[in-house]
């Protein structure tokens, strides 16, 4: 805890700075969300093709996913979210003539959730 996922498209790649952005990232679920440092986990999945609506050109899109242990009540999470929204904006810089629809959502791990860490 927490899981954190970060989708992008792929033209981002090279306008994403992903190793500051989980640095901070990481910082901030510590600060708002009461998290250890070490629990903190960032996945990326590089995406191909986005498309919005009827364009298949134009546009990058990145979404984060936070999924933390029960008990954040919904202001920590909203808080959360418009720190996320902040540093993407930050860290995030599409390539000229691309427009960038951000977004994230922070929500609680499922009661089955388990985790196991060792060799």
């Amino acid at each position: 805890m927490p899981q954190i996922t970060v989708d992008y498209s792929d033209n981002l790649a090279d306008g994403f700075d992903r190793p500051a952005f989980a640095r901070d990232l990481h910082s901030a679920v510590v600060e708002i969300a009461a998290a250890k440092p070490p629990a903190c986990k960032t996945r990326f999945r590089r995406t191909e093709d986005p498309v919005v609506g009827p364009d298949t050109e134009g546009h990058a899109l990145v979404h984060v996913h936070i999924a933390l242990l029960p008990g954040r009540t919904d202001e920590t999470k909203s808080r959360l979210t418009e720190t996320v929204l902040d540093l993407l904006r930050q860290y995030v810089k599409p390539a000229d003539g691309q427009l960038l629809h951000a977004s994230a959502e922070i929500r609680d791990l499922d009661p089955s959730y388990r985790k196991f860490e060792g060799e």
